[in-house]
């Protein structure tokens, strides 16, 4: 063999070494950098699950803080119903009649006038006339309130808006179990019976 090929020979086996080196060099490394991406993805792994671990605490001790919060201020607001709801009923036990009596004030003034112009007139049919149209605008302003008069002319005895203070006995069949005279006048207000009437029933 000559001495040319023999160089070449020994050029190319250690061109073959340096590359088989180099190769190998490269996979140590690439075997270096995937266990380094191993121990990244363990770490990271371990940090997921610390999160997790800790993550179900506190998100309830966010949601304890929440409903804390949220009850605070539900008993606040309750406080505050309260006091206002208990201010309002104070006033209205106070205050109750002001409608009412503001209501008959205009009937009073009448009734003054009336009183005032009696000792100035002796004709009687005028000091009817003028109480009569009091009683009557007294009346019509009850109503306005929401009370009425509780009718008993030929009426049947009704225990639900009368009160029996005498039996007439001696009356005939058909005015049995009837009212045959009304003692006292009963008035409801928005329906419901405030006062029976007293009445004398038929026997």
């Amino acid at each position: 063999m000559k001495e040319e090929d023999i160089e070449k020979k020994i050029e190319i086996e250690d061109g073959n070494t340096e590359e088989a080196a180099a190769k190998e060099e490269k996979e140590e490394s690439n075997k270096a950098e995937t266990a380094e991406e191993c121990k990244d993805d363990e770490k990271q792994e371990e940090a997921e699950e610390k999160a997790e671990e800790q993550d179900p605490l506190e998100k309830a001790e966010a949601e304890i803080a929440e409903l804390k919060d949220q009850y605070l201020r539900k008993v606040a607001e309750f406080e505050n119903y309260r006091k206002r709801t208990l201010k309002e009923k104070t006033e209205l036990i106070l205050n109750g009649a002001e409608k009412t009596v503001d209501a008959i004030l205009p009937v009073v003034d009448d009734m003054e006038r009336a009183m005032a112009n009696a000792d100035k007139t002796e004709d009687i049919e005028a000091m009817k006339e003028g109480m009569d149209l009091i009683f009557k605008k007294l009346m019509k302003t009850l109503e306005g309130l929401g009370v009425k008069k509780i009718e008993t002319e030929d009426k049947d005895f009704d225990t639900d808006f009368h009160e029996a203070v005498a039996m007439v006995p001696g009356m005939g069949d058909d005015k049995k179990g009837k009212v045959i005279d009304c003692v006292q006048t009963g008035y409801t207000l928005n329906d419901k019976v405030i006062r029976h009437a007293k009445v004398a029933v038929g026997q």
